[in-house]
């Protein structure tokens, strides 16, 4: 036991101290961490130098580059030089993608995959960065979403980037998410989309058309890593959305809030996840088929003859990426083990949302086990509303030469160094069973379909805000004033797409409408003064009293809105 403990003083001796509280973290026993750096900016994936030197992708173009280096010169655990490098791409909104293979730093930007080499010694790599890959996908036939490029490298030089739907389940361009839409079949989009491309890791220059649809059917993917276990790539897909928003008739809030699964997959050449005719079900264990393709929940179809996930984790967690640790430094429970960073949902309402952790999923031979929680306490909250409740959103993961973790946070920019200073000889069960009580946590834990709907809280509060900014022009029944102001009661604009009502409320309406039925010819001024959360509330009250009991409005919706309405009124003001 002398000779053990000696052992493990060798390999700890040169690990940094942790922070008294691990900078907020929840952390198996035996694991601490220290903070590297605070609050530079929403941060996406990350990659660790042999040195130790940490590259951080930014989520927004900036003039002095979208990367930002970071070097810890006196082996405190933090960051003393911090400096920004790289492109300056105003497309840059969106930025995943930051690894390194072969002494090239790769990034990404929404359209476009960079390298430049690294120069030993140096924290900033003094190499020009070259263009690997340009993705115009503003000019895709059937529009844009899911447009990250994560990457990941084999062995025999070749990159894989992910090209995601432009929908959410392949319906018409014209008739995307809209309720009762039928997807197309086949699915035109599946030949330049929602799926994941081979390239030439070294060859410049190359666009979509150069590289080798690897494998299909699979809608978004923002998390994946080539496995040096058994040489093979893993990805994480985020499933689709709306559910019961398109499909009521088949699906409950409580449902759409647990399903589609986000699926873990193992991805082989000629690989077929069944997007966009099919979903994965965890609670039922099987591959369904979708509404759009003529499924009701129940329905299997050929579903079984698609790749089945190796997990199925709940739905909207959004698994963001994926680490399969090589490292020693850790007990022998995580080695070939892999991480995932789980950002958080954002449209689990009138459920808490959930996700915002680290999870684990141990593989033993090969095969996968149960999944864990490994790294909590990023909520910084009891239970998450909406998204904006939460204080961090994990985003990133990397390993140090030494065997430590790294992990990126996407809101504020806070950078972890996770190390192990425990026993690892005795780190098993009774560590693992303290972790795994946090599975019964309001952010990870199956909701309730009566207890946690919060819906009623959430009107509740939307109710007095109504009442006190908007019911004096359109009453407190909704029905308005019948000459001036146009009833809410029953509305389509009400009923409808929640984007269309969150502009109305943000960007305010003038000119000739029609309602019910009825012409109006009036001005509503914005009300962009109120705070998202508070606007959410109004919005939800509304759609539940007057609005046939339509689904809620979250405040990530109103800030996405608040950002659309105020390029519109920039581009109204330049004349464009």
């Amino acid at each position: 036991m002398l000779l053990f403990s000696g052992i493990m003083m060798q390999c700890t001796k040169n690990l940094p101290p942790g922070d008294p509280d691990n900078g907020g973290l929840v952390l198996p026993e035996g694991f601490e961490a220290v903070v590297v750096v605070d609050s530079i900016g929403p941060a996406r994936h990350l990659a660790i130098n042999d040195n130790g030197d940490v590259y951080i992708k930014m989520r927004f173009a900036h003039e002095d580059g979208e990367n930002i280096g970071l070097r810890d010169t006196d082996n405190d655990g933090k960051a003393d030089e911090i400096e920004r490098f790289g492109v300056f791409d105003q497309r840059g909104y969106y930025a995943t993608g930051m690894r390194i293979n072969k002494d090239y730093l790769y990034y990404s930007t929404a359209s476009t995959v960079y390298r430049q080499k690294l120069t030993r010694g140096k924290l900033v790599p003094e190499s020009e960065p070259e263009v690997m890959l340009t993705d115009d996908y503003q000019n895709s036939p059937f529009g844009y979403s899911h447009i990250a490029k994560p990457l990941t490298f084999d062995d025999n030089g070749h990159m894989y980037v992910p090209f995601g739907s432009p929908g959410d389940v392949c319906q018409s361009k014209e008739q995307n998410r809209m309720p009762g839409a039928l997807g197309q079949d086949p699915c035109p989009e599946l030949e330049w989309h929602a799926g994941i491309w081979q390239f030439d890791a070294n060859k410049p220059g190359q666009t979509q058309k150069d590289g080798y649809r690897y494998a299909t059917g699979i809608r978004s993917v923002v998390g994946m890593d080539w496995n040096p276990y058994d040489n093979t790539l893993y990805v994480l897909q985020h499933g689709r959305d709306n559910l019961n928003r398109n499909w009521p008739e088949y699906y409950s809030p409580w449902q759409s809030a647990m399903l589609p699964s986000e699926e873990f997959l193992r991805v082989k050449e000629g690989t077929n996840a069944g997007w966009p005719y099919y979903y994965y079900d965890h609670m039922q264990g099987k591959k369904l088929l979708n509404p759009e393709y003529g499924g009701d929940g129940k329905k299997e179809g050929d579903g079984a003859k698609y790749e089945q996930p190796i997990i199925g984790f709940p739905g909207h967690w959004a698994p963001n990426d994926l680490h399969f640790y090589q490292g020693d430094q850790f007990p022998e429970h995580y080695k070939n083990g892999a991480f995932i960073a789980f950002h958080g949902s954002t449209i689990r309402a009138p459920f808490p949302q959930a996700g915002y952790f680290i999870g684990f999923v141990p593989f033993k031979n090969g095969q996968a086990g149960e999944w864990e929680v490994f790294a909590d306490g990023f909520t910084q909250v009891d239970k998450i509303v909406d998204t904006d409740d939460a204080g961090y959103r994990p985003m990133g993961i990397a390993m140090g030469p030494d065997g430590s973790l790294y992990i990126s946070e996407s809101e504020h920019g806070k950078i972890w160094r996770v190390m192990y200073k425990g026993d690892k000889k005795n780190f098993g069960k009774d560590q693992l069973a303290q972790m795994e009580k946090l599975k019964n946590l309001p952010h990870i834990k199956t909701p309730d379909e009566i207890k946690d709907d919060l819906t009623p809280l959430r009107a509740e509060a939307g109710a007095i805000l109504y009442n006190k900014y908007c019911g004096s022009c359109h009453m407190a029944n909704g029905m308005g004033d019948g000459s001036r102001f146009p009833p809410i009661a029953g509305s389509e604009w009400v009923k409808g797409d929640q984007k269309r009502l969150i502009d109305v409320v943000l960007s305010g309406l003038s000119g000739p409408i029609e309602v019910n039925g009825k012409a109006f010819d009036g001005v509503m001024p914005p009300v962009d003064y109120l705070e998202d959360e508070e606007i959410a509330q109004i919005l939800t009250y509304i759609r539940k009293e007057f609005g046939d009991n339509s689904p809620p409005v979250g405040s990530y919706y109103v800030k996405e809105g608040r950002y659309y309405a105020r390029k519109k009124k920039e581009a109204l003001k330049s004349g464009i």
